[in-house]
């Protein structure tokens, strides 16, 4: 997602270099009507975007690999705001224990779903989430059934959830 952007003649001056009656900012820059527009929407997207990755961070807790990026746009004034961004997270199985890919699995479903708002990503992220956790469960069922539960060693279990993946 792109944000807007704006050219043209420089804000205050129409193109003959004539007043445009462009009112000031508190910082005493002045801005033409379309670009202060431009620049409440910026500042509501970066609030947003900002608190959207913010909100996946809080969740994911150990599995989050770095912090949240962002990608920006420059505004009328010469600022950069953000207007997307992700968050990376460790999604692979836990090859040591079934059963603690079932808690990493909810985590990061809980972390992708942290968001009000959660992108069709964000979506994906947790429907891969819930076949992780479901195929840790088969595995934890198959060990409990065949009596050899805890027995298996942890390469093999590991192997099993992703190829189930």
């Amino acid at each position: 997602m792109t944000g807007p952007s704006i050219t043209g003649p420089r804000a205050g001056t129409d193109a003959s270099g004539g007043s445009t009656g462009a009112s000031r900012t508190a910082a005493g820059a002045r801005f033409t009507a379309q670009q202060q527009v431009a620049l409440a929407k910026l500042s509501t997207t970066d609030r947003h975007v900002r608190s959207h990755e913010q909100a996946h961070l809080a969740a994911a807790g150990p599995y989050a690999i770095g912090g949240a990026s962002y990608t920006y746009t420059v505004g009328p004034d010469g600022k950069l705001y953000a207007v997307g961004g992700d968050v990376t997270l460790d999604t692979s199985p836990d090859p040591s224990d079934p059963e603690k890919t079932i808690e990493k699995a909810r985590t990061i479903e809980a972390a992708a779903n942290a968001p009000v708002d959660p992108s069709n990503q964000d979506r994906m992220v947790a429907a891969q989430a819930a076949r992780m956790e479901q195929a840790a469960e088969q595995q934890v069922a198959a060990e409990q059934q065949s009596g050899a539960y805890g027995q298996q060693d942890a390469a093999t279990t590991g192997q099993f959830i992703y190829q189930v993946l």
